[in-house]
């Protein structure tokens, strides 16, 4: 019984919270469920609309959505966590508006920068050579937390993961990256399907 209740407890404390009060937003460039008591998004669905712009994002920053408690930039500081786009500005600057649409703290979750600048930064850009090839790319993203939660100073709480699917031409790719230091690992060997 002793092992049970421990394999028990095991299950229960790395399942993904569920049932957190969250708001479902949209704007032109994603779908996005977020969890104002994390601060954190925990899905967001986007099509990839702009393959290849030439947009630049210089004196673009992050901001945050009039109604809805978000990370800010005091989550980000002096740590190893970047502001992660879910929905990936390269894949929306084909006009500054759409560009600007992805820069807000809804669209952010906090990503260790070795993930961020590296396979989740290469596999953005294999979405972008899909949309070329197939013209549409559908993508769903789901942010992980799982117990023990990590919390930082100004109130974010860190995911422990990212699970993305891409739909295209009949086809599904999803991958799944833990939050942690992946540099240097090829994007494609976090696909699970």
């Amino acid at each position: 019984m002793k092992k049970f209740n421990i394999l028990l407890l095991t299950y229960i404390l790395s399942f993904p919270l569920f049932g957190q009060e969250t708001k479902t937003i949209e704007n032109n460039i994603f779908k996005v469920i977020y969890s104002e008591e994390l601060e954190q998004p925990v899905k967001l669905w986007y099509t990839v609309t702009c393959a290849d712009g030439k947009i630049e994002r210089g004196g673009i920053n992050f901001r945050r959505v009039m109604g809805t408690k978000t990370s800010s930039d005091e989550d980000y500081e002096n740590n190893v966590w970047d502001k992660g786009h879910l929905a990936p500005a390269a894949s929306f600057n084909c006009t500054r508006e759409d560009l600007k649409s992805t820069f807000t703290y809804l669209n952010c979750a906090l990503q260790h920068q070795g993930l961020n600048r590296g396979p989740w930064k290469e596999l953005e850009r294999f979405e972008r050579n899909l949309a070329k090839i197939y013209g549409r790319v559908d993508v769903f993203v789901e942010v992980l937390f799982e117990l023990p939660l990590v919390v930082l100073p100004a109130g974010a709480t860190v995911p422990s993961g990212f699970t993305k699917t891409l739909t295209f031409n009949n086809e599904s790719y999803t991958f799944t990256f833990p939050n942690k230091d992946v540099a240097g690992k090829d994007w494609n060997y976090f696909r699970i399907n």
